[in-house]
């Protein structure tokens, strides 16, 4: 809603802008007619100050260490109820009632198997592919096998298109990591939910039988509703920026995912393993903190700190606990990375260099530790990452679409350049 004015003075020239309010959270000045008024643009890289949309999906107040969805707390979400509960919510906007939900799941899970012809498509790729390179072209390539759900202005097929990402992106990235382990592929399982089915399609071999055990699929489906979405992040104003063009919605989507895979995003779970590996022991702890404080030594503490949080990421709190469950789950007590990231977090928390900083410990510092304990190899972090934030990415465009004001994303710069100047022939050159 439109609240009141705020006023901005230029070369002597007074201009009136409205301020428009949110349900909860920060107000914006709406400056969408500065450029036409002033000739001139905002500066502001990173979009940091810039809201490119309004939403009505998921709210964070950094500050406070909040995250909700569709108004519910994350915490409560991931404590009571199940990943595809989940998607309901953010797709629909209401949590649903007990007859929606045993609905939902049913066509979901008879969405979950892949065209039959994309087994072959798998096959040229390299066998030391990275599970995201193929996730990126198996995703893309829905819209040569789903022709019937690519048209954005009809709402049955945007709704078909939904519901076949959300179940067939676990059997892709299931795929993906069987390929390149050289392992048959799996074919899903209806009579088993959403997370155990993954984790049947991964991990079963047709030699023998696989028993999905439900600590670790509970696990999962907490780590898959922690990701399901996270406001405008970079994937997600990659996919609404996609989609503002007119795309269709699988290649939105393998546009999302193509920006998720950068360290800096979705792989800095990956990283943050890493860090706990490179550091090894309890013992070398504090050299490496000394690295972190000096800011002439070029390493990092991956998994502290985050673009969003200046308080204790939310999410990690629920991860932790979670690390903790599938540890004991599996028997895992003296684990030197669990030991090496206890100690980090006891620091990070104490420290005054990390408080002053605001460098808490993020849900990526966890769920490194908890998918590798699972049997999951680094390599298939961020295609579990994808799988989880596809409902997140689809519920943004689908709003978008929707949207009777969305135009198609156009930022501008601010040219630093050569002035304009003729053409020299190349041989006075």
């Amino acid at each position: 809603m439109t609240g009141s004015n705020s006023q901005l003075n230029v070369d002597g020239k007074t201009l009136d802008m409205a301020i428009r309010k949110g349900s909860i959270g920060p107000s914006v000045i709406d400056i969408a007619k500065l450029y036409s008024q002033t000739g001139m643009f905002t500066y502001d890289p990173g979009f940091t100050s810039t809201a490119s949309c309004e939403s009505q999906i998921t709210y964070i107040d950094g500050d406070e260490g909040v995250l909700l969805y569709r108004g519910y707390p994350i915490e409560q979400l991931a404590e009571h109820g199940d990943f595809l509960e989940t998607c309901y919510l953010l797709l629909y906007g209401e949590l649903p009632t007990a007859s929606q939900k045993a609905d939902f799941d049913y066509r979901v899970t008879r969405h979950t198997m892949v065209h039959e012809q994309m087994a072959r498509f798998f096959q040229g790729f390299r066998r030391d592919a990275h599970p995201m390179a193929v996730m990126v072209g198996s995703i893309g390539a829905m819209s040569a096998f789903y022709h019937d759900s690519t048209d954005i202005s009809d709402p049955h097929q945007r709704m078909v298109a939904s519901m076949r990402m959300i179940a067939k992106m676990p059997t892709l990235a299931a795929m993906a990591y069987k390929y390149t382990i050289g392992q048959p592929f799996v074919y899903p399982l209806n009579s088993l939910d959403y997370t155990s089915n993954f984790l049947r399609m991964c991990f079963a071999v047709p030699a023998e039988e696989y028993k999905v055990n439900p600590v670790l699929s509970r696990a999962l489906d907490r780590i898959f509703i922690l990701h399901a979405d996270h406001e405008q992040n970079a994937s997600t104003s990659t996919v609404r920026l996609a989609g503002s063009s007119g795309a269709n919605p699988f290649a939105c989507i393998a546009a999302g995912t193509a920006c998720l895979w950068g360290p800096a995003h979705g792989g800095a779970n990956e990283a943050a393993l890493q860090m706990l590996q490179e550091i090894g022991t309890v013992e070398n702890i504090p050299k490496y903190i000394a690295k972190a404080k000096d800011k002439n030594d070029p390493f990092r503490l991956m998994g502290f700190g985050h673009r969003v949080y200046k308080n204790y990421d939310p999410r990690a709190k629920i991860m932790q606990k979670t690390t903790h469950e599938v540890l004991n789950e599996l028997g895992i007590k003296d684990d030197p990375l669990l030991d090496v990231a206890i100690e980090l977090e006891r620091i990070a928390l104490s420290d005054s260099y990390f408080i002053e900083k605001k460098l808490y410990p993020n849900i990526d510092f966890y769920s490194g530790i908890t998918l590798k304990a699972m049997g999951f190899p680094t390599s298939m972090f961020t295609a579990l990452f994808a799988l989880a934030r596809t409902v997140g990415w689809i519920a943004q465009w689908k709003e978008m679409i929707e949207d009777p004001s969305q135009r198609i994303g156009r930022p501008r710069q601010l040219y630093t350049g050569s002035p304009q100047r003729d053409y020299t022939p190349i041989g006075r050159r």
